[in-house]
């Protein structure tokens, strides 16, 4: 079992309250806010962190994936786009799309499918979110 953890704090209220989020590890230091999330400001907001979640999980997942079906080279990309959407006076996460650009050797498109499918249903980020999750793949050999 693994337990990460990252701590959020916000500085007044509503559009301007100013928060920052940080892991523990320093990966993530970043300030967020209503600015942030809805007006392109500098600095970070949960959807970004889920969608960075989403794809390093979901490539690290494939990664295995493929190793575990005995392929040893190859590069993966992977962009996650998170989208939020306005529901009954508050806000939903609808969807998470994953784009994955593989470029490997000595595999089938099919396959290569096949086992990106089921990495995106076994993910780790996939089993948590509640909404729609699609994939596109883009395969280079």
């Amino acid at each position: 079992m693994t337990v990460n953890t990252a701590t959020a704090r916000y500085e007044g209220l509503g559009k301007t309250g100013k928060g920052h989020v940080a892991t523990r590890s320093g990966a993530i230091d970043a300030s967020y806010g209503f600015a942030t999330r809805f007006e392109d400001a500098p600095g970070t907001n949960p959807e970004e962190m889920i969608a960075a979640a989403h794809a390093s999980c979901f490539t690290m997942a494939t990664s295995f994936a493929l190793a575990k079906a005995g392929y040893s080279d190859g590069t993966l990309e992977t962009e996650c786009k998170v989208t939020l959407t306005p529901d009954d006076g508050g806000f939903t996460v609808t969807k998470s799309e994953l784009s994955l650009t593989a470029n490997l050797s000595g595999i089938a498109q099919d396959e290569f499918e096949r086992i990106a499918a089921e990495a995106k249903a076994g993910c780790p980020i996939s089993k948590l979110l509640n909404c729609e999750i699609t994939l596109t793949t883009k395969f280079e050999s």
